[in-house]
């Protein structure tokens, strides 16, 4: 199991995310969503095991305005300014191989192990 939590420090599910996972001894990579970000590759294979970038938005995200500006986009343009605006991405990102989840999803999780 290759496990990486794409997350914030100041999230708590990003924090229980964390700890499921280091309270059964399996090894991961935490990267700090406000320190690091996804790259476009990371980005792209986590929309596609999650159903398409739509599932990423985090509608309760700070910048309401880039949220609106996004509804008014083609598919593609909104795409690009989610991966230029990672900030309005749902936390956590839990992904193991080519398999994702978004949010504390311990009981998928556990089909992982």
């Amino acid at each position: 199991m290759n496990i990486q939590i794409f997350g914030s420090k100041k999230s708590n599910d990003s924090k229980k995310a964390e700890r499921y996972f280091k309270e059964r001894g399996i090894k991961l990579q935490f990267i700090d969503m406000n320190e690091k970000g996804m790259s476009r590759g990371e980005f792209d294979n986590v929309a596609r095991a999650l159903g398409g970038f739509k599932e990423l938005i985090d509608e309760n995200a700070k910048d309401k305005q880039t949220l609106t500006l996004m509804k008014y986009l083609s598919d593609s343009d909104a795409e690009e300014k989610l991966f230029e605006n990672q900030q309005l991405i749902k936390l956590p990102i839990v992904r193991n191989g080519k398999q994702a989840t978004l949010g504390y999803q311990p009981d998928i999780w556990k089909t992982w192990e």
